[in-house]
């Protein structure tokens, strides 16, 4: 067996290396939907990405006779470890080809570089924030992946068993929510009658309110609704801004609806729901994540002309007084007639922590299927 080298990204063709490797490793996959190649350099651009405000990372090629084997990125985000108290260092961006020689180097290399920072575990996959991909697939690799998730080959788990020293610090779980014919009945009942004892109110906003305000709105909401999840920082606007500019183009603002407290004189926004037509067969389209030259119309069709099957839905977000009044049902009594005008046979419910009861309530009038399953690790170090 050649020998492992491992070797930091130090120049703009090595984050290339480093990016493109995941096309390599599962071109032709039925199940991985990757990232825009533009996106994820992006994202991993340390002068570009404003979570380098108050994060730092190294990103780390694993080479076999001169061939790039696998791949890791080790991140430190300094305001989640202030917010959490803990010292860690995140591992994201994690590829490999099915040598444990190989995984091991590259944890290894993740681990000289917590102990050279002074930290004490390493934690993952994780990436800077809540908003980039999280959690190694340990069930459901014969299931359809998302944009907004990591899919991984089922001997990525096998090797942190195989490596040891690794245990569970959290695992989601991810449904299929199948859209009904007709609103639930319960559902129906329950929307009209909070929308009538609290004057809360569903709707959609316009692009014209999105740029003017209320696209920082709700990311402040999102912050305040999140807080306490796991591994969470909140957002500056500064990130926010980026976030609006990347995915904006890409927004159907029918899908996205807001909650308001009428009772209030500034109609207070107090929930959110975003959700996308899935993308996931659109860019397993897009020759290396690459937009040109077709790339783009694929995106466009599922965008635009909802040529998908799916809805994945990206977040939802209420504050606690709210929940408690039923507000879940309301969002989605109001996105439901939607998904059926477009079409959708399912929405893909995204990451949830699996002792997250009060989410996963919220699907109990709707048909589920708990399709997926996925862990973040934790080693200590000695």
């Amino acid at each position: 067996m050649a020998s492992v080298e491992i070797k930091r990204v130090e120049t703009r063709a090595d984050l290339k290396a480093f990016v493109e490797f995941h096309y390599d490793l599962y071109e032709g996959n039925e199940y991985d939907a990757p990232n825009l190649f533009s996106d994820d350099m992006f994202v991993l651009d340390k002068k570009k990405n404003a979570a380098f405000d108050f994060c730092e990372a190294e990103y780390f090629l694993a080479y076999q006779e001169g061939k790039v084997v696998g791949r890791v990125a080790a991140i430190i985000n300094h305001k989640a470890n202030e917010r959490w108290q803990r010292k860690s260092v995140r591992f994201g961006w994690i590829d490999f080809v099915d040598d444990i020689e190989v995984s091991g180097a590259l944890f290894k290399a993740v681990e000289d570089y917590a102990r050279e920072k002074g930290m004490t575990e390493i934690i993952g996959p994780l990436g800077f924030t809540d908003f980039d991909p999280e959690g190694m697939l340990t069930e459901g690799f014969d299931q359809l992946g998302t944009m907004a998730t990591i899919y991984n080959y089922p001997y990525y788990p096998q090797h942190m068993e195989k490596l040891g020293g690794w245990e569970k610090d959290n695992d989601y779980v991810e449904f299929k929510i199948y859209i009904p014919e007709q609103i639930p009945e319960k559902f129906a009942k329950i929307a009209q009658m909070i929308e009538k004892r609290y004057n809360l109110h569903a709707r959609s906003l316009s692009m014209k309110e999105v740029q003017g305000g209320y696209g920082l709105k709700v990311f402040h909401l999102i912050n305040e609704t999140f807080k306490d999840l796991y591994g969470f920082s909140e957002l500056s606007d500064k990130q926010i801004k980026q976030y609006l500019d990347m995915y904006l183009r890409w927004a159907d603002l029918n899908l996205i609806v807001v909650i308001e407290d009428w009772t209030t004189d500034d109609h207070k926004m107090v929930g959110v729901g975003i959700t996308l037509p899935s993308l996931s067969r659109a860019v397993q389209k897009c020759r290396r994540g690459r937009l040109l030259p077709f790339g783009w119309w694929h995106l466009i069709r599922a965008l635009k002309f909802h040529k998908t099957d799916y809805v994945d839905l990206e977040m939802v977000g209420i504050l606690p007084e709210y929940r408690m009044k039923g507000a879940n049902a309301l969002l989605f009594a109001y996105l439901i007639p939607w998904y059926q005008k477009y079409g959708f046979i399912w929405g893909e419910s995204q990451v949830e922590m699996e002792t997250n009861e009060k989410v996963q309530s919220q699907w109990q009038y709707l048909e589920t299927e708990q399709h997926k399953r996925r862990r973040c690790y934790i080693k200590r170090l000695q």
